[in-house]
């Protein structure tokens, strides 16, 4: 890991499950974890921020849910943009195309934005940073939205989900066409936060292996860090609950745990 390299870990999905945030708690105390994002309307979400409560020292950001989750405000309140049981659908193409053409949707996206900060405000923790679920910011209503009204609940940072291609290829991978196009699209998201005055890593690490940031590959990761903040976001969970298995059968979230309880090894550069 060289010098002049500074990285944060991060948590996603924090209030999803209590394995999920077993996990955050102990990787924060006991590995190398320093922040986490929380789902606000996830069923785990009270047991998430009694935990966060308990960690002062634990950096804690609203991670917006607009896709494959449950909405704060209902379907009676969002009849565009969600189910008769009030969750997002996982069509994230098809509902970034509807958020462009309908006013309609753009309106309840409005609203649904706004309370599930007013929602991370009740909590009474400080806003550290926002991001999303399937990176659904990375659409420029979506993080427009999220920019303006964010900023209103004291919002200072977001992440912007750019995964260099040339550090894949430093780890002997070979990224593709779909990841150079995404890396090239976030500048547009780059864009937007530093008009607004938000700060953002440099880059981030783990879009290209969600779910699978196994101890292996994040050490990898760490020999290819290139100069500047990165950000490393995991999924991690003390075990494969039921629900994690229904939602994600395909994610290792006890081994990016372990990865977080263990990154530290032979990266003495790795603090919280």
């Amino acid at each position: 890991m060289r010098k002049d390299a500074e990285v944060v870990f991060s948590a996603d999905d924090f209030g999803l499950t209590e394995t999920v945030n077993e996990a955050v708690e102990r990787a924060h105390r006991e590995g190398v974890l320093g922040q986490a994002s929380l789902m606000v309307a996830a069923p785990a979400a009270p047991d998430a921020v009694a935990r966060a409560k308990r960690l002062p020292d634990l950096r804690v950001g609203l991670h917006l849910v607009l896709v494959e989750g449950a909405s704060v405000l209902g379907h009676a309140a969002l009849p565009n943009i969600t189910g008769a049981d009030g969750r997002f659908g996982s069509d994230q193409v098809a509902r970034g195309f509807r958020y462009f053409v309908s006013p309609a949707a753009r309106r309840e996206l409005a609203a649904e934005i706004r309370a599930q900060f007013e929602a991370f405000a009740a909590t009474g923790l400080p806003l550290h940073h926002a991001d999303s679920h399937k990176h659904m910011h990375m659409h420029p209503t979506v993080a427009a939205l999220m920019i303006r009204i964010g900023r209103e609940f004291g919002l200072t940072r977001i992440r912007v989900p750019a995964e260099p291609p040339a550090v894949l290829a430093a780890c002997g991978e070979r990224p593709g066409l779909a990841t150079h196009a995404l890396h090239a699209w976030s500048r547009v998201l780059r864009a937007q936060a530093r008009r607004a005055g938000l700060a953002s890593p440099d880059q981030v690490l783990g879009l290209r292996h969600s779910g699978h940031m196994t101890l292996e590959r994040v050490r990898a990761y760490l020999d290819a860090l290139p100069p500047g903040s990165t950000e490393i976001y995991f999924h991690p969970a003390t075990r494969q609950c039921a629900a994690l298995a229904r939602l994600m059968p395909d994610y290792e979230h006890v081994a990016e745990f372990d990865a977080l309880l263990q990154a530290r090894t032979g990266y003495p550069g790795c603090q919280r």
